[in-house]
């Protein structure tokens, strides 16, 4: 098994609320991450579309995927949190959700900073299409890493 099928694997156990939204982690790299979220009646909305805590809930759980693929190897001794995030609503989603997330910059950057000063901040953007591809969100969750203490 790949440090990056291990992380999919352990993230549904890592962030239980995700897990209980019913993201999933579809696809998982260095500094990348794909993840869905089905449209269902526990995620929506009064107007039968998806709710915002639902929509946020998958953009931090993509972009929390992109940021541990960064460093999918020595992940464990790593201490990452999420700081702080924009969420733009562009559209009404249509259906299940797809969240694309990539570390803004280039994540051998962002690793080799983190090697030499034991820390490390960035940002992942997120952009999640609905069913009809059309982009209903856009988000930037700003993650600090550091090494455990």
């Amino acid at each position: 098994m790949t440090p990056y099928e291990m992380i999919k694997a352990h993230l549904s156990k890592a962030v239980p609320f995700a897990n209980h939204t019913g993201v999933v982690i579809e696809e998982l790299a260095a500094g990348t991450a794909r993840a869905t979220l089905a449209l269902r009646p526990e995620v929506s909305n009064h107007i039968g579309t998806m709710h915002a805590g639902a929509v946020f809930t998958l953009a931090e759980a993509a972009s929390g995927a992109a940021m541990a693929g960064a460093f999918a190897d020595v992940l464990l001794e790593l201490r990452p949190v999420a700081a702080e995030a924009t969420i733009a609503f562009l559209k009404v989603s249509q259906g299940d959700l797809v969240a694309e997330a990539r570390i803004f910059g280039v994540p051998a950057e962002v690793r080799a900073e983190m090697d030499a000063a034991g820390k490390v901040s960035f940002s992942v953007e997120v952009t999640i299409t609905d069913a009809v591809g059309v982009t209903v969100s856009k988000v930037m969750v700003a993650w600090h890493v550091s090494r455990k203490r």
